[in-house]
């Protein structure tokens, strides 16, 4: 048998040096990767902590190059210039001139995020305003940008607050901006979480780690078999609405509300279950947002990591509901403009952010005027829950569509062109598409308690069963897959 040395060499030499769009936790060069990666990961578990750091960040850093190319270099610019300024600011005297030093660093640190993802918005705006004709520049998003420079505005302010002590040292605060399980689309991770534990990594806790396992296969379903399966049908109906009837749209409508939620939830999950088989312990991301009984009880349980971020450096700074209700209402729909923007910069996701905002105030509204003094009973609970999922789904055509026009056109179909009767050839044409969204709905109705036991009968279960659920997930994922593996959605946040 011949074996050819220097295709491989070339085939192993692309790989190291060739960055690649499709780059992410369910692609199985990254799988590989990561495997050759923890298995030397674990071997160090001997050495000094400081080499076991260093190799993290390296594998970190790899992993920025080779989903972003030569742009990863703002990775480690950021990291630096955060960190470098961030001490000197502390070193100023408290008041005006400290809070002036940290007016600076974050300017320095929103920099690179305002120049690649809003320059060309503005230059549209600027356009429209002034009848200009100023051509978009060529810009490439980085991926990831939003998450890792959020992350150090908060390690900015919580030093300048003196929440976080200002004494990181590079090393670990480099290690913090630049773990790869968050690169690309977080969850937004503060200091205060994954920094102390970077020196006492909990590598023989083998709760956490199965812990991690489960997350990781949760992960996989939800992204690799839900997310990606509905995610072909969808992209149809809002790529070509009126070319189907109002019922197929619907269905697009609920599709689309499942797949954002599947991959988006389904990357936190394999995200936090990475870190844990690393030893370290982030925050959940997701706590069953679609049983929300209103849309402040939604924002409390949906992406909690950038809620509670906005919560804490945007609506509280802004006087919170410290001011009375109808600044309330105010601070509530000005951070959701900015939730809005923070996803893209279009005209579409900042009306995804007013339509929001308006139904907090409307929530707000309904509770100063005695909602909450209505009898929590069942029929209550039903009727509370349909109107807050419908609004949600429907919101979410504007966050999905490329423009006005396609929202209002499957808006008007579902109005106007639906039947009942379209329901049976719709199961013949699509049964395995509607059985996934049927699975998956049932899946986001299960209670927390029957998760949470569902998650410590796999914890306490042998490893032979353990390795049994890995296969199958993984042989369903490839069979799903159909060599048709959907990007993450919030790479492109």
């Amino acid at each position: 048998m011949n074996i050819d040395f220097q295709h491989i060499v070339n085939s192993f030499s692309s790989f190291l040096f060739q960055p690649t769009k499709d780059w992410s936790f369910c692609t199985i060069p990254f799988m590989a990767s990561f495997l050759i990666f923890f298995a030397i990961y674990i071997g160090l578990n001997k050495h000094k902590k400081v080499s076991k750091q260093a190799y993290v960040i390296l594998f970190s850093l790899f992993f920025a190059y080779k989903a972003n190319g030569a742009l990863m270099l703002l990775l480690p610019l950021t990291t630096l210039s955060s960190w470098f300024f961030t001490q000197k600011m502390m070193r100023l005297r408290r008041g005006k001139p400290r809070k002036i030093g940290l007016f600076l660093v974050l300017s320095i640190e929103l920099l690179p995020l305002l120049y690649y993802k809003y320059t060309n918005f503005t230059i549209d705006i600027f356009n429209s305003l002034l009848k200009t004709n100023f051509s978009p520049l060529q810009l490439i998003l980085p991926v990831g940008i939003s998450f890792y420079t959020f992350q150090a505005i908060s390690y900015t302010i919580d030093v300048h607050k003196e929440r976080f002590p200002k004494s990181t040292k590079l090393l670990d605060f480099t290690f913090y901006l630049t773990f790869f399980p968050l690169l690309i689309a977080g969850p937004i991770t503060r200091a205060e979480v994954l920094i102390p534990q970077i020196h006492t990594p909990q590598t023989t806790n083998k709760a956490l780690i199965n812990k991690g396992l489960w997350l990781i296969i949760c992960g996989l379903i939800k992204k690799a078999i839900l997310a990606d399966y509905l995610a072909q049908y969808n992209n149809w109906i809002f790529n070509d609405p009126l070319a189907y009837s109002g019922f197929e749209n619907l269905m697009g409508v609920l599709g689309y509300t499942l797949q954002i939620y599947c991959d988006f939830a389904g990357y936190s999950d394999i995200a936090i279950g990475l870190a844990a088989l690393m030893g370290y312990e982030l925050s959940n991301n997701f706590s069953f947002p679609y049983q929300s009984l209103n849309l402040t009880e939604f924002w409390h349980r949906w992406h909690i990591a950038l809620s509670s971020w906005f919560r804490d450096y945007v609506y509280i700074p802004l006087g919170g509901n410290r001011k009375g209700q109808l600044r309330t209402y105010i601070n509530s729909f000005f951070t959701m403009i900015i939730a809005g923007l923070w996803h893209g910069a279009s005209g579409m996701f900042l009306l995804w952010g007013i339509l929001h905002g308006l139904g907090l105030i409307a929530h707000k509204f309904c509770v100063n005027i005695g909602l909450n003094k209505i009898p929590n009973n069942l029929l209550v609970k039903s009727t509370s829950w349909l109107i807050t999922f419908s609004y949600i789904s429907l919101v979410w055509i504007f966050f999905r569509a490329a423009n006005i026009d396609t929202a209002f056109h499957i808006l008007q179909n579902i109005a106007n062109d639906f039947s009942v009767t379209d329901f049976y050839p719709f199961l013949m044409a699509r049964p395995m598409w509607l059985f996934l969204l049927f699975v998956g709905l049932e899946l986001l109705a299960i209670r927390k308690q029957d998760y949470e036991w569902l998650q410590e009968k796999f914890i306490s279960s042998h490893w032979i069963v353990k390795f049994i659920v890995v296969l199958l997930t993984i042989q369903l994922a490839i069979n799903f897959s159909q060599d048709s593996v959907q990007p993450f959605i919030y790479t492109y946040f």
